[in-house]
């Protein structure tokens, strides 16, 4: 029996998720990719169409979900757990809040508990759709959000990079071999042709979802939603139907 099963908070962490009608995982296996914004992206125009929308960024060691939607960091209100701030109709939950800018270097059993914590003490309420903003790599993350969220679904991200595509493709038949739940594949930074990402989800058995666009206007976007709204990157990501 893993430990996590005689840990008394991972029951908790299924109440706290019984409101959240979805939970849906943005993954990629690599860094450098444009995940986080992804999650963003979809956590901005999703809560713009009128659904209820948390973000949690997963990526403990080096959170950017704040910095991306413009949230202002500090220690959240509690009452009976920690009220995760809205920013953008968004409710935010990143240990970004706790550490401000101080690193927060943490490895195996450290992480995992990290996780476990404050997936606990988070208190999302209703929500239409809750998403997580995966780590790089498929590590402890995904394997504790396989065990802590089973119904959780995984938006896999890709680029037209034929070293990212390679990681990508390992990332995606790792969760299947895990029979996680992949809405679908997109690529990300796309400079038109998808033939090659295409191909991929089409070897791994999961939807192609579409493309979002290499935008050079994102980078001075990024720190605040109503310019990030109205980027042909957020477009794109609107009319994703996973």
């Amino acid at each position: 029996m893993n430990t996590r099963d005689l840990d008394p908070r991972t029951a908790i962490v299924a109440k706290r998720l019984q409101g959240c009608a979805r939970v849906l995982a943005v993954t990629g296996g690599k860094g450098g990719i444009g995940k986080s914004m992804i999650a963003a992206l979809s956590a901005l125009t999703s809560a713009r169409k009128g659904l209820r929308v948390g973000l949690f960024d997963l990526d403990l060691t080096g959170p950017c979900s704040h910095m991306i939607l413009g949230a202002e960091c500090g220690f959240p209100a509690e009452k009976g757990g920690i009220l995760p701030p809205e920013v953008a109709g968004i409710k935010l939950m990143s240990v970004a809040h706790f550490s401000g800018a101080q690193p927060a270097p943490l490895r195996g059993d450290d992480l995992s508990s990290a996780i476990l914590e404050l997936l606990c003490i988070t208190l999302w309420g209703d929500l239409d759709l809750l998403i997580l903003d995966m780590p790089p790599g498929i590590g402890d993350a995904t394997l504790d959000v396989l065990a802590l969220a089973p119904r959780c679904e995984f938006l896999v991200v890709c680029t037209p990079s034929a070293v990212v595509q390679r990681t990508v493709a390992r990332t995606t038949q790792f969760l299947k071999d895990q029979q996680a739940n992949i809405v679908g594949v997109v690529e990300n930074l796309s400079t038109g042709d998808t033939a090659e990402t295409q191909a991929l989800a089409q070897d791994a058995g999961v939807p192609f979802l579409g493309a979002v666009p290499l935008d050079v206007a994102l980078e001075q976007a990024s720190g605040c939603a109503e310019p990030l709204a109205a980027t042909a990157a957020a477009a794109a990501v609107a009319k994703l139907d996973y």
